[in-house]
This record gives C-alpha cells, structure tokens and sequence, in this order.
C-alpha cells in the first residue's frame, strides 16, 4: 500500500490525491480543491460548527512514464507525437488551458517548458511526505514546471527546488541517486491501477469517496461536507 495521512478521526478529513507534476489539469485542481476547502470552511463557520481539517496526500501518477529525461522539443510536439492530434489543434488546447489557469491565478508558460519524465520528481514528493514538507515541496514543482520552464527530471535542479520549499539538498541528490522511494512511487502507480485512475487528478475523500477531475470549487466543498456528515453520522 501507498503512503497515506492516519486514519482521519472527529473533523480531521484525509483526501488522497493522485496527480502527476507534468499534468496542467492538476496544477488547476490543486487550486480549485484549495478554494473548495476555503469555501467549505467559511460555510461551517457561517454556520457555528467546529473547524475542519483537511489533511491531503499526494500520490504517484506518471501520465507518460516512457517519456525521456530530455525530449527534443517543445510542449506542442510532445503532445502532437502523443496525442496523434494536429499541431495546430495542440496548440490550440494549450492556450484554451493556459486561460483557464489563469482564471485561478496561474501563469502557464508552455513555451519555456521542459518536458521530461517525471518519475524523480515523485521519488522527492515521497521524501517530502517523509519530512512534513511534501505541500511546499509540491507546490515549488508545480510553479517551476509550469510557470518558470525549470528542468524536473536533472538531480541538481530537484535537489534545489526542494531545497527552495524546505528540504536539504544534499539529501534529496542522495534519496534520487539511491532510489530510496522508488518502491513508494511503484506502490502509489499499483494502487492508482487497483482504484482503477486512468486520469488525474483523481481525489479520494476519507478513503471512500471519489472525485475525479480538475472540478468546481463548489463541487469540492459539497464532497468534503457529504465526507464529514456521513462519516459522523
């Protein structure tokens, strides 16, 4: 079994989220289920109920795991070659994607981005799960792939990302060059196939629920509200 948060117990809420650093979509659903859970904590608020934890691990999903380390060219072309779509159609969605993450406050920038494979990078969110550190750690990722055209699949630029949000450098070259999570990240892929994911981001709210997609903000709330009702009733 995967890494997981402890069992969730009174108004403390665990959601295991399986995303992947490469996917555009997730990097929206991370900020749209944040907004879900801001909204969903104003509600019980408004209402005099107690506060709400909401605790979230995030999990392994490589959306194109033969992908290599350096690929030769840019966003359009990996997904043109992937996809078997027009480049032109490509380029298209990516713009279409582009203003729907600016919509919640995201600077996509697909021209500078590096597309790699992101197996390392999942090897350092599991050591960041280890260190408490895993929500920064994610977050610095995100931001560097998407917005900041950094290169995730090179040891010393993750070692430094990592670095950035909290973690020691030195020990995330030494975690990467022994594969010390690699058997997390295999562990998080088999679970993801068990649960049946062939998408992500794929949200599951206190180990029963599923929410599959970058969804509305109001739909997040809705789903972490049924979560903790029905658990306490």
């Amino acid at each position: 079994m995967p890494e997981t948060a402890p069992a969730p117990t009174g108004d403390v809420l665990t959601v295991d989220v399986w995303s992947d650093v490469a996917c555009p979509w997730c990097f929206i659903g991370k900020r749209r289920f944040e907004e879900g859970v801001r909204r969903a904590r104003a509600a019980r608020a408004a209402a005099g109920g107690p506060p709400l934890d909401v605790r979230v691990v995030l999990h392994s999903f490589e959306l194109a795991p033969d992908t290599p380390v350096d690929f030769e060219g840019s966003e359009a072309d990996f997904l043109a070659g992937h996809k078997g779509l027009p480049t032109a159609q490509v380029e298209a969605m990516l713009t279409q994607v582009t203003q729907v993450a600016a919509s919640v406050g995201l600077a996509y920038d697909f021209d500078a981005l590096r597309h790699t494979n992101t197996r390392k990078a999942h090897e350092v969110l599991h050591l960041a799960l280890a260190r408490g550190r895993q929500a920064e750690v994610a977050e610095r990722l995100f931001r560097a792939y998407f917005e900041e055209g950094r290169h995730l699949g090179r040891d010393d630029e993750l070692a430094a990302l990592a670095g950035d949000a909290g973690l020691d450098p030195q020990e995330v070259r030494d975690a990467l060059a022994a594969r010390t999570h690699a058997p997390d990240v295999d562990a998080d892929v088999a679970q993801a196939r068990a649960y049946g994911i062939s998408a992500v981001p794929f949200f599951v709210l206190d180990r029963r629920y599923g929410v599959a997609g970058a969804q509305d903000p109001d739909l997040f709330a809705a789903a972490i509200e049924q979560a903790v009702a029905e658990r306490a009733a």
